[in-house]
């Protein structure tokens, strides 16, 4: 392959860095985040904008997910629509707030124990780079205050919803779906795209099949299929039978995958 050649012909370092560097795998779950942030991204103008859920079990992808949507779209975007934001741990609009001007790689705000002035700060922020997106990761972590902290946090949500014409999209644990749904008001704004765990059913036989003969991707793979301690569906046996034909024609087969 013509795309191939140059790679070939680099030095050591370069073709080791291509070998290391991570490569995205699509799921049918990344593809349903990404499809749904897509249409956030490309709606026209709205005085209501919706925004997003994306809820999950801890360690499960979500982040990479997230920040694969916006590095796709600094790729081929002209002005950069999507920013992710970090949430801090702690409890209150203060904390939040940092987390926003963190995100936007803004300084400090003099006087920050204003909460007003580092309001017209974030505000004056949003107004310039005018974000569609903001994807606030590990959003758990601004709920862990008192019921008044988190009403705050929400009803910020929606101002900037309305004023800015941002859609948040919220990644985290399950908490933040009950937290969202506790009331008609949040719940009525939010669509919800699950991240479950992985199971070694046929969508992970389809993943698996995908990889073809890269085999690095799918022992890794396998390895996490046999974590879960269930019996692989027939397809994942033939995935697995068909790889193994593929790089070693002629080998019996038949047991890889038990």
């Amino acid at each position: 392959m013509p795309a191939i050649v140059p790679l070939l012909q680099a030095d050591d370092a370069v073709r080791i860095a291509h070998v290391r560097a991570p490569r995205w795998i699509s799921h049918p779950a990344a593809g349903a985040a990404h499809d749904a942030m897509r249409l956030l991204l490309e709606r026209p103008p709205s005085l209501r904008p919706r925004g997003l859920l994306l809820a999950g079990p801890y360690h499960n992808g979500k982040t990479m997910i997230a920040e694969r949507f916006a590095v796709e779209h600094l790729r081929v975007a002209d002005q950069q629509k999507v920013w992710v934001i970090q949430t801090r741990e702690g409890a209150g609009l203060s904390h939040f707030y940092a987390s926003i001007l963190s995100g936007l790689r803004a300084p400090q705000a003099a006087g920050w124990r204003s909460l007003s002035r580092v309001g017209d700060q974030v505000d004056h922020l949003l107004e310039r780079l005018k974000p569609r997106l903001l994807i606030f990761d590990e959003f758990h972590s601004a709920l862990r205050g008192r019921r008044q902290d988190v009403k705050a946090i929400f009803s910020f949500l929606r101002r900037i919803a309305r004023v800015h014409d941002i859609s948040p999209v919220l990644v985290g644990e399950i908490a933040i779906y009950d937290a969202v749904h506790d009331t008609d008001e949040m719940g009525s704004r939010f669509d919800t795209i699950p991240i479950p765990r992985w199971a070694y059913d046929e969508e992970f036989a389809t993943l698996l099949d995908s990889t073809g003969s890269q085999s690095a991707a799918r022992r890794s793979l396998r390895s996490v299929a046999r974590t879960l301690g269930e019996d692989p569906p027939r397809s994942v046996r033939g995935a697995d039978r068909r790889g193994c034909r593929d790089r070693h024609p002629g080998r019996s087969c038949g047991n890889l995958a038990r």
